[in-house]
C-alpha cells in the first residue's frame, strides 16, 4: 500500500486545484482584406447536380371510361381507346352486345 501524505497539525490535507487552460479564442485574421472576395458556397449545395427532393410521383392509373350497354343497361368500364374508332361487347353473360363508337 502507498503511504498517506503527513497532516499539517491535525488538520485534513487540502485537494490540489487544478489548473485552468487559458484558450485564445480570436480569428487569425481580424479584418478582411478588400481584395478579399466572399462567395457563399458553403452549407447547402445551390448547384442543380444535387438531388431535389420533391413528393414521391403518383402511379399514373389508365384512363378509364364508363360506357352503359344500349340492351341490358348495364354500365362497363373500359380502358381509355386509343384509335377514335372502337367497339365495346357487354360483358353480361345474357347480354353479349357489341356497340361500334364512331
Amino acid at each position: 500500500m502507498a503511504t498517506k501524505r503527513p497532516t499539517r497539525g491535525g488538520k485534513p490535507p487540502k485537494p490540489r486545484k487544478k489548473k485552468k487552460r487559458k484558450m485564445r479564442l480570436s480569428l487569425r485574421q481580424n479584418k478582411i482584406k478588400k481584395t478579399d472576395s466572399y462567395t457563399d458556397s458553403l452549407g447547402w449545395s445551390q448547384s442543380e447536380a444535387g438531388r431535389v427532393l420533391e413528393d414521391a410521383p403518383k402511379v399514373a392509373e389508365p384512363e378509364t371510361l364508363v360506357v352503359q350497354c344500349e340492351m341490358c343497361g348495364s354500365r362497363l368500364k373500359i380502358p381509355k381507346p386509343k384509335k377514335q374508332r372502337y367497339t365495346v361487347t357487354c360483358t353480361y353473360s345474357e347480354c353479349g352486345h357489341t356497340m361500334k363508337f364512331d
